[in-house]
């Protein structure tokens, strides 16, 4: 039986949401990216069983360039 995505909880520079997207779809089958509130660049993503690890990296080299910050508060209003 095939492993559930994870969801992990992010506000990113509401600016950036498309280029983010656009990253993200650049690695095929590691995660989807929804957005939840554009106003506020709140973004939900979807990672892959398995892919979890590549995720952090690819997140990790684009903090240098757009802001990007766990959301703790909606991963436990479960969103």
């Amino acid at each position: 039986m095939p492993k559930a995505s994870t969801k992990r909880y992010y506000r990113i520079d509401r600016r950036e949401v498309h280029f983010l997207k656009f990253i993200l779809e650049g690695y095929s089958g590691v995660a989807v990216m929804r957005t939840l509130d554009p106003q506020n660049g709140f973004v939900v993503l979807y990672v892959s069983p398995g892919c979890e690890k590549e995720v952090d990296m690819i997140l990790s080299d684009l903090k240098g360039q757009i802001r990007i910050e766990k959301a703790e508060l909606l991963e436990r209003e479960g969103l």
